[in-house]
């Protein structure tokens, strides 16, 4: 469980440095782990995130959340793996929605990390304990094709790809609003939300560039809907959502960007069923290709579109059976 601390920097004291201050506060915790504590939002003034070179100069009241610490490295699980590819070097998931990609406060077990290591038995250690063989993540609730790495070599191979965005990423999503343009690039940088500091925004401050591409690939006008092609140039924290979602076109079913009220607005009542019943968003990670490390070979793998979200794309073609930009 989370221990929130609260304490008090009174008037007629030097001025302090807060990290400096916590640290008396909190002998327990290291400076190493005070920075993180305060990196990750979980120190507050007036509820507030700030920086670690905060100047206290009286009368400031400081909040302190700790979460409950992590276990020392992930466990093997047996749980169901669809591998769309696997060698010595690597493995290729089809991740469904629902799954969280690796242990962390919250969810130490039952994560994709946990069936890897029953999978593989040897994983890339570079990732860290709770993290072996991750090169990248999807959200809980996306799903799609991911790569995981098997040792160390393969992995460095493959975060330097990333590194310097040479990895093709293409997903599918279905968002509200209908865009008037058929493809375009959104370019804006997307950083911690400087109150919620869970969510990311565009309008951080501390904010690092991201690229988006799109094209529409169906529109369904009278539902005010589209299903959209998305390619990521880069990789940021929620960057589809945070990007489709300030563009005024959230991704159906998101509860974080969108609005979980927002589908009762839907006219034909048979979609605003089905839409009410998804339980996630409607976001796949549908192609992802990156030069083999050991064979220097290009692979580009696919994730069919999950049966939850193809039934809605069923429904609204059948419904308008109109000739689609481009086939999937």
């Amino acid at each position: 469980m989370t221990q929130t601390y609260r304490f008090f920097f009174e008037f007629g004291r030097a001025p302090e440095r807060l990290d400096r201050f916590l640290s008396d506060c909190l002998p327990a915790q290291s400076r190493s782990q005070l920075k993180k504590l305060i990196d990750d939002g979980l120190v507050l003034q007036e509820g507030v995130s700030v920086k670690a070179s905060l100047k206290l100069k009286g009368g400031e009241q400081i909040e302190v959340a700790i979460p409950p610490a992590t276990p020392a490295e992930a466990v093997p699980q047996e749980i169901p793996l669809n591998i769309l590819y696997e060698d010595r070097h690597l493995i290729i998931v089809d991740k469904p929605a629902g799954l969280v990609v690796h242990p962390a406060p919250g969810h130490y077990e039952g994560t994709l990390v946990n069936a890897l290591l029953h999978h593989c038995r040897d994983l890339a250690g570079i990732g860290g304990e709770l993290r072996p063989g991750i090169v990248h993540r999807l959200d809980k609730d996306t799903s799609g094709v991911m790569v995981a790495t098997k040792d160390d070599a393969t992995h460095q191979h493959l975060a330097a790809q990333f590194k310097i965005h040479s990895i093709t990423r293409r997903y599918l999503a279905l968002v509200y609003g209908v865009p008037e343009a058929s493809a375009g690039t959104v370019d804006s940088p997307i950083g911690r939300h400087p109150v919620q500091r869970k969510k990311m925004s565009g309008q951080s401050r501390s904010g690092r560039r991201a690229v988006t591409h799109w094209r529409v690939l169906r529109r369904y006008p009278l539902d005010r809907l589209a299903l959209v092609e998305l390619t990521l140039e880069t990789g940021r924290t929620h960057q589809i959502r945070v990007h489709f979602s300030e563009m005024g076109l959230p991704i159906v079913g998101d509860p974080v960007y969108g609005s979980s009220s927002r589908a009762k607005t839907l006219a034909d009542p048979e979609l605003r069923q089905r839409v009410q019943q998804l339980q996630r968003q409607f976001l796949h990670a549908r192609v992802l290709g990156f030069v083999h490390p050991q064979t220097g070979q290009y692979l580009e793998f696919e994730s069919p579109m999950p049966a939850d979200l193809n039934e809605i794309i069923g429904y609204l073609d059948d419904k308008y059976r109109s000739s689609s930009e481009t086939g999937f």
